[in-house]
């Protein structure tokens, strides 16, 4: 079972990219593998005190991308390919820490003051 008690819910970005983002992110590291069972629509929504729209929302996109299979009235599961799943693996981080250069660039932060945060933050292990 695919786990979601673990995803904090952030201000400033819309609930069911979290929710996507955080399925990519289990995909990338390899705890969610093809065939896993996903929660029911009612229990997420239940879990992260969210409408339940948005999870079918989530859910939509997901199939959409053809990384979950749902079926009416059943149990949703992970569907993955060997290649889609190494494919996340690769592409997932670089496009996070491209997004996060361009935010640090933005920010007015160096090549070399970032680096400098990235490793203080590394060593304090901030989750």
């Amino acid at each position: 079972m695919v786990r979601f008690d673990d995803l904090h819910l952030r201000d400033g970005t819309p609930i069911y990219l979290q929710i996507i983002q955080h399925l990519k992110a289990g995909i990338a590291a390899g705890t969610v593998q093809d065939g896993d069972e996903l929660p029911s629509r009612r229990t997420l929504s239940a879990l992260l005190g969210v409408n339940p729209n948005t999870i079918q929302k989530a859910f939509r996109m997901l199939e959409d991308e053809g990384l979950i299979s749902s079926r009416t009235g059943s149990k949703s599961f992970v569907c993955l390919s060997h290649e889609q799943s190494q494919a996340m693996q690769e592409q997932l981080p670089h496009t996070q820490t491209l997004e996060y250069i361009g935010k640090m660039r933005a920010m007015g932060l160096t090549r070399s003051q970032t680096v400098s945060l990235i490793e203080t933050l590394w060593k304090e292990d901030v989750p």
